[in-house]
């Protein structure tokens, strides 16, 4: 059987005597998208810091096989494996397209940046019609947007996306979590967080559920969508 994308085991996380992630141990395979549910304060965010290397950590994170525990972040970008937070985190005083040269700064590969640019922009025409225009004046679902197409500027092999429909109008939170298909479809792994845990669900192939920084339950997307528990406490029936 091969490696799979990401794996965790173990993996532990504190910010001082708080433990926030309890002796996780989580998968992600191949261009499949893995959903994390759990409330507020459950160590969602604290995993996606532990494995892009913002949090420390103990136990075993490996990306393609290797391991990723001596590595800074800027070295598991160049691998493939790619963080985009929540709150956006773009820069209100650049323009677009200077965002977007932002996550292509670990890439010396001129041709192929230029080639992902345009899949970025295919994949977001509003971000075409407002590339030299400055950030900041942007809507929130088109900072959103600037915030995805940044992070796919690193060309990745695994996406980690932060509460990306957070504050966005449904509308808006239906097309940015459909482009998160598409970006799986083209061969990318995701690893999301999303409030929103119906939705994530319907798009997701295998999900984990935490509570209190420790694994409550995991199983397919359809099995986690139809335990009662899941239901009660993350879907409203």
């Amino acid at each position: 059987m091969n490696a799979p994308l990401l794996e965790l085991k173990g993996v532990s996380v504190s910010y001082g005597p708080v433990r926030a992630l309890e002796g996780l141990a989580l998968r992600v395979e191949e261009a499949s998208i893995v959903c994390l549910i759990g409330a507020n304060g459950a160590g969602k965010s604290s995993t996606l810091r532990a494995i892009s290397g913002l949090s420390p950590c103990e136990g075993s994170i490996r990306f393609k096989g290797e391991e990723l525990g001596p590595l800074a972040t800027h070295e598991r970008v160049r691998r493939g494996l790619v963080h985009c937070p929540e709150g956006r985190g773009v820069l209100p005083d650049l323009s677009v397209e200077e965002n977007l040269a932002l996550g292509a700064c670990v890439r010396t590969d001129t041709k192929s940046v230029r080639r992902d640019l345009e899949r970025v922009l295919a994949l977001f025409p509003r971000l075409k019609e407002r590339l030299r225009q400055g950030s900041g004046t942007l809507s929130g679902g088109e900072q959103q947007m600037l915030a995805v197409g940044r992070a796919l500027m690193s060309e990745p092999r695994l996406l980690m996306l932060d509460e990306p429909s957070l504050g966005l109008a449904p509308q808006v939170a239906e097309l940015i979590l459909e482009t998160v298909e598409t970006i799986r479809a083209g061969g990318v792994g995701v690893l999301l967080v999303e409030q929103n845990a119906s939705a994530a669900l319907e798009i997701g192939q295998y999900a984990y559920v935490l509570e209190n920084g420790r694994l409550a339950l995991e199983g397919s997307a359809a099995e986690i969508a139809d335990h009662p528990a899941v239901r009660t406490a993350y879907l409203g029936h």
